[in-house]
């Protein structure tokens, strides 16, 4: 930690991975204006008061629309410079698919990001459209320990409906937002190699990720489209099996090499107190987070996405986070500013 006095305070941390603050473009110091030089600086309120105050004899006015904008993509400049030509998976699912709103927020943020130089990789699910589907064919969902029950009769739905109707779907709509998308599931190129859940008797056509061959994505990324991958896999046999998004999101993230993996949850994040939503876990490292899991502060269906955080983690993955997908622009504020949009989890 570097101090100064009260009224200049600048603060770092030792990790690669605290999140960036944000500053004027037209005031950067040069250690942050450089990405090669910048180390995880927040700058506390005192100092980022000092740095957009205004001279003495500086006429304020009060600032248009239009300069507010100018000055929000000015401030968002360290966070592209950080992450420009990164890969960033994005698990999608739960209310961001449900609410159009939530939904066209999503896919707005995507194209915004690939539009300045990021490379986003969507990977979803699409549990209450199957339920829909289902019910519409007569047959009941049946869950068992959270998991879906997959018989063949319901893999063929749950292949139909993200395959064919949810993929296509979140394809069209990233086109008409002006990105260039591809849908893909698990089967295409052998992307992902399935295997039986370990509870394939109760739960049927549901599987775990054996392997994951990236070869098809590394084109697509590198010519600034962006995948779009259902979470529908095949074994070696060519048998299909449903694959829990949050997973195949992790292996894959792992598998490309990329910057963050990004979940986007029904839930604020990691709660200090599950009881209380204003004990957020903003930052947190893999010895935290598996510390809160043995003290019975995560559990729940929060155990199986941290257990995916953790485990892209150590496969290479700089940062995960578990964000608020309820939250318009969540993906924006994870990415573009130091407050983020739930817990952040770093190696």
């Amino acid at each position: 930690m570097l101090t100064a006095n009260p009224s200049s305070t600048v603060m770092a941390k030792s990790s690669t991975t605290t999140r960036f603050p944000i500053f004027p473009s037209e005031r950067l110091p040069t250690f942050i204006a450089n990405p090669s030089n910048r180390r995880n600086l927040r700058i506390p309120t005192p100092m980022a008061a000092a740095l957009t105050t205004p001279a003495a004899d500086t006429v304020t006015k009060t600032p248009t629309p239009a300069q507010t904008r100018v000055d929000i993509l000015s401030e968002s400049l360290p966070f592209i410079q950080r992450f420009r030509g990164k890969t960033i998976v994005v698990k999608y699912g739960g209310a961001a698919m449900k609410s159009p709103a939530l939904q066209s927020s999503v896919i707005n943020d995507v194209v915004l990001l690939a539009c300045v130089g990021l490379r986003p990789v969507l990977v979803h699910g699409g549990g209450p459209e199957i339920n829909s589907w289902l019910l519409r064919l007569g047959l009941q969902p049946e869950f068992h320990n959270g998991l879906r029950v997959t018989d063949a009769l319901t893999m063929e739905v749950v292949e139909m409906v993200l395959v064919g109707k949810v993929n296509k779907s979140l394809v069209s709509l990233i086109n008409l937002a002006g990105g260039t998308a591809i849908g893909l599931c698990g089967k295409d190129g052998r992307l992902l190699t399935a295997r039986p859940s370990p509870d394939a008797a109760s739960l049927g056509f549901v599987g775990d990720v054996a392997r994951v061959d990236p070869a098809i994505l590394r084109p697509i990324i590198a010519e600034g489209h962006i995948p779009v991958i259902a979470s529908v896999a095949s074994d070696d046999k060519g048998q299909g099996y449903n694959v829990n998004a949050d997973t195949a999101a992790g292996e894959i993230a792992a598998a490309i090499g990329a910057e963050k993996l990004i979940l986007l949850t029904d839930v604020a994040g990691i709660l200090e107190d599950r009881d209380d939503p204003g004990s957020l876990v903003r930052e947190i490292d893999i010895d935290g987070v598996r510390r809160m899991v043995r003290e019975g502060k995560v559990a729940g269906g929060m155990i199986p996405k941290v257990d995916c955080c953790v485990r892209s983690l150590t496969q290479g993955v700089r940062t995960a986070s578990i964000i608020d997908g309820r939250v318009a622009h969540a993906l924006l504020l994870e990415i573009l500013t130091d407050e983020g949009a739930g817990t952040m989890i770093s190696g």
